[in-house]
């Protein structure tokens, strides 16, 4: 599990910009002064000439902008030579350049001292670290995300050409085994009619294969969510597919100091947009979408069934809101519902791990990925559940 840095002395802050082929660092020093930058390419010299660059400097510490993302193969690399650093979100280090003296210009050198300073001056930044099973899943959910795009362009091509060999087309849901039955009966007399019934087929092949190839993905998942000992399938509206999405873009959920803060990670806290005595809230356009999908499909679910959360629906109903409001109530809630038990499995495989234990995230002197929950984000009042908290299982 993952940690906080607590620093102990001044030091100089080596903040890394990561990009595909480069990586910019700047040297930052507790003052928050830039003292030198350096831009190196990817790879072991550059690797080198970053070490070199950072000896320098007697103290430092290194903070890199997005660990979990082109950072990891550097992190991957300073965590082999038993050196951590701080993972800076690039929200924050944005942040920092927008108030900068610079007047928000970009370019690679303001990143990395934007990073530093962010580094220095931001609480609760926890040390990097690349979680090989996240990757690895992450990695397998995004190429079936791929295969499936790729094959509802192979079923829409197919449909175009069945409209033109039969009359009316195909109907309802299309496969290949519906569309090879379709294309049996079709006996082509003149040369286009040939040709489009020669490439339908070329295309039922293709989308057979593709079949095949998500069929084998969607076993190397579930075996990975089986593997991290994941239970959020156990959820209503939460298949495997979701719980690995969820479980990819969460990562560590011990990074998330409260229900709350999680909320506005994955973007069902409303955000306070309060003056003077009228108290409002917006929605919230921010936070991880692909997460706050995956909470869209476990709510539209739960709706079609009587259970505590269309109750609470309908309650919300009865109250004047309309659906989408009452919608985003029951996502927010649903949030809360998904966080606690993501911190059930990670105390499961605590206990079950050898020499394993919980621990809590404490705060760092440098350097939060996830913001401070205001008003407006604080989990709802009431149980989650009618019966989560005695069992860990959704109704």
């Amino acid at each position: 599990m993952s940690s906080t840095i607590v620093l102990d002395e001044p030091v100089v802050v080596i903040a890394v910009d990561p990009h595909k082929a480069s990586w910019t660092a700047a040297a930052v020093s507790s003052a928050l002064a830039p003292l030198a930058t350096i831009t190196v390419q990817v790879g072991p010299h550059g690797y080198r000439q970053l070490r070199r660059f950072a000896d320098r400097w007697s103290t430092v510490m290194w903070a890199i902008e997005g660990a979990s993302g082109p950072g990891g193969p550097l992190v991957t690399r300073l965590a082999s030579d038993g050196i951590e650093a701080v993972d800076v979100p690039a929200k924050l280090a944005a942040r920092v350049r927008m108030l900068s003296t610079g007047h928000g210009r970009k370019n690679d050198n303001a990143d990395a001292i934007s990073v530093g300073v962010a580094a220095l001056t931001a609480s609760g930044l926890r040390s990097a670290v690349v979680d090989e099973a996240i990757v690895a899943l992450r990695a397998l959910i995004e190429h079936r995300d791929d295969i499936v795009r790729n094959r509802t362009q192979m079923i829409n091509r197919l449909h175009v050409l069945l409209a033109q060999l039969l009359p009316g087309g195909a109907t309802g849901r299309l496969t290949a085994d519906a569309a090879a039955t379709l294309l049996r009966g079709v006996r082509p007399r003149t040369t286009a009619a040939r040709t489009l019934r020669r490439l339908a087929i070329d295309l039922v092949a293709e989308i057979r294969h593709l079949d095949r190839r998500i069929a084998a993905r969607d076993n190397d998942i579930t075996s990975a969510v089986a593997e991290a000992g994941c239970t959020l399938a156990e959820l209503r509206g939460i298949g495997t597919q979701l719980a690995a999405k969820i479980l990819s873009r969460v990562g560590d959920v011990h990074r998330f100091r409260s229900p709350a803060a999680f909320a506005t990670f994955n973007g069902t806290a409303p955000l306070e947009v309060s003056s003077g005595g009228a108290v409002r809230h917006r929605l919230s356009r921010a936070g991880d979408r692909q997460l706050n999908c995956c909470l869209h499909i476990m709510a539209i679910t739960q709706l079609r069934r009587d259970c505590e959360r269309r109750r609470y629906y309908l309650r919300k109903r009865a109250e004047g809101k309309g659906h989408k409001e009452a919608l985003r109530c029951l996502k927010r809630r649903l949030s809360d519902l998904v966080y606690r038990q993501l911190l059930a499995d990670a105390r499961r495989r605590s206990a079950t791990s050898p020499g394993g234990h919980a621990g809590a995230t404490t705060k760092s002197s440098a350097a939060g990925s996830t913001p401070t929950a205001g008003s407006s984000d604080k989990s709802l009042p009431g149980p989650v559940t009618d019966d989560l908290i005695a069992s860990g299982r959704s109704t």
